[in-house]
C-alpha cells in the first residue's frame, strides 16, 4: 500500500468515526482471503468509505459510476483506490473485465447492484450485472448491508452522530443448473440476490423486496452455515 493510500485511508477512519458511530460487529465474519464479490444496498455516500475502513487490510475495490471522474478531485481519489468506472444504463463489458481481473487476483470486488443512492435506505430493483460478474468468475458473493446512513444529515444538524450497523449474511454462488441463461434467468437471479439481502434489513428497509414470501433460491447455493 502507498503512503498516500494509507494516508488518506487513516483520514478516512476520522472523518467516518467524527460522523457516525459504527456497528461494524459483523463484518468480522469477511472471509480474510480469496476472491469476493460483496453485494451492498446504496442508500448514500459515507457506506463507501465505511466499508473501505473496515474490510483493510483486504485489497478492496468497487464500482463507481464514470461521471464521478468528471470531478478532477474526485478523479484522482478514485484513481488512487483503483476504483472501478461504470457506465451506467448499458452493459459496460470493460468495467465488467476490470472486476474479473481484480477478482483472479483474489481482491474484494464491491458492487452495488441498485446502482443509484436510495436516499432513504429503501431497497430499490437490483440490475444484472453482478451476474454476469459473478457468473464469469465463478467467485462467491457475500451479502452485507446496513442501514442508518440516512439519518446522517438530520443527525450532523442536531449535533449527533449517525449509527450505523453493518450486517453479513451468508456467501453464496449462483447455480444455472446448466440451463441455457435467459433475460429471465437472470432477473431471478438478481431478484434472489437481493432478498438475501432485503432477509438482513429491518422490514422497514426492505423496499422493493418488502414481500419475503416472494423470495426463492432456485438458482442460488447458500455455503456453510
Amino acid at each position: 500500500m502507498t503512503l498516500a493510500r494509507r494516508a488518506i485511508g487513516a483520514a478516512f477512519r476520522i472523518l467516518t468515526t467524527l460522523l457516525c458511530r459504527v456497528d461494524h460487529t459483523q463484518l468480522n465474519r469477511v472471509p480474510a482471503q480469496g476472491p469476493l464479490i460483496v453485494i451492498t444496498n446504496h442508500v448514500g455516500l459515507v457506506e463507501i468509505p465505511l466499508l473501505y475502513v473496515h474490510l483493510r487490510p483486504r485489497p478492496v475495490t468497487g464500482f463507481v459510476a464514470a461521471k464521478r471522474w468528471r470531478q478532477r478531485w474526485l478523479r484522482s481519489l478514485l484513481t488512487l483506490f483503483d476504483a472501478i468506472p461504470l457506465r451506467r444504463g448499458e452493459a459496460d463489458i470493460a468495467a465488467l473485465r476490470q472486476g474479473l481481473e481484480r477478482l483472479k487476483a483474489g481482491q474484494v470486488v464491491i458492487i452495488m447492484p441498485e446502482g443509484t443512492r436510495s436516499g432513504d435506505g429503501q431497497l430499490q430493483q437490483g440490475h444484472a450485472g453482478v451476474v454476469f460478474l459473478a457468473l464469469r468468475s465463478g467467485a462467491p458473493l457475500l451479502p452485507i448491508v446496513h442501514y442508518g446512513s440516512e439519518r446522517l444529515v438530520g443527525n450532523l444538524r442536531r449535533g449527533r452522530r449517525a449509527y450505523v450497523r453493518f450486517l453479513v449474511g451468508q456467501p453464496f454462488t449462483f447455480d444455472t443448473r446448466g440451463a441455457k441463461i435467459t433475460r429471465q434467468m437472470r432477473r431471478q437471479m438478481v431478484d434472489e440476490a437481493m432478498y438475501q439481502m432485503a432477509t438482513l434489513l429491518p422490514p422497514v428497509y426492505r423496499g422493493a423486496y418488502a414481500d419475503l414470501e416472494q423470495a426463492t433460491q432456485t438458482h442460488i447455493a447458500l455455503h456453510g452455515g
